[in-house]
């Protein structure tokens, strides 16, 4: 059985505003320490064999320049590609889907000899963002989906369990997964006050994201 509120408190999150060619974009952060050595988690986070065992089955070219493919997601374009060395590594590719063109970074540093520290920062535009998305949603809609990749990783890593992308969907429908996405939503929630949304929009933000994961409304 997962241990929901450990693996939410687990994970940071960070929501700033940049500024991407002039243009207005939203920064996510997620981060999470792992008890595995900084190359094993390399390994994981940049194999084609292992990324499906814990995110979605990928196909393409996964070195630098080339181009990669989750199934039934984003696709891209790999633009940095750092191995480990002096106790770090990272990676950063475009992430393309449904017209728009975002940019995702993985850092990963050694923190202990068996503990590793991995960074996902996700970049979007506000252009690029279909219009009305982030009013409904927030920050929710996009963290809420990566803090389900790092609870993968998290399960793969201990060797609890590898995912099953199939899995997932009906997995939202029971009550530790209605308790997971609720506490991430929830969580995102609090990234985005903290970031200045009003505390008022952003629990409508985190409700909406919450019944788009489980498909519940409040009213149930």
């Amino acid at each position: 059985m997962l241990d929901v509120d450990a693996q939410i408190a687990a994970v940071t999150r960070n929501l700033r505003d940049e500024r991407v060619d002039d243009e207005r974009a939203f920064v996510q952060t997620l981060s999470q320490s792992y008890p595995s050595p900084l190359d094993d988690v390399w390994d994981a986070v940049t194999s084609g064999e292992r990324i499906p065992r814990w995110f979605l089955p990928i196909s393409g070219d996964l070195r630098l320049g080339g181009r990669y493919q989750l199934e039934g997601n984003a696709g891209g374009e790999v633009l940095e590609c750092a191995p480990p060395q002096d106790g770090s590594a990272h990676y950063r590719v475009t992430w393309e889907y449904g017209g728009g063109v975002t940019w995702l970074a993985v850092r990963l540093t050694a923190v202990a000899p068996e503990m590793t520290t991995l960074e996902l920062e996700h970049t979007s535009r506000e252009s690029d963002i279909p219009p009305g998305f982030w009013d409904q949603f927030g920050p929710g809609a996009t963290g809420v989906g990566w803090d389900g990749g790092l609870l993968g990783l998290a399960l793969h890593l201990s060797r609890r369990a590898d995912l099953n992308p199939e899995a997932v969907p009906s997995w939202a429908f029971t009550d530790e997964g209605r308790a997971f996405y609720r506490g991430a939503a929830d969580a995102w929630r609090d990234a985005h006050i903290a970031a200045g949304a009003a505390p008022d929009d952003a629990a409508l933000a985190a409700d909406a994201t919450f019944g788009f994961y489980t498909g519940t409304t409040m009213t149930e």
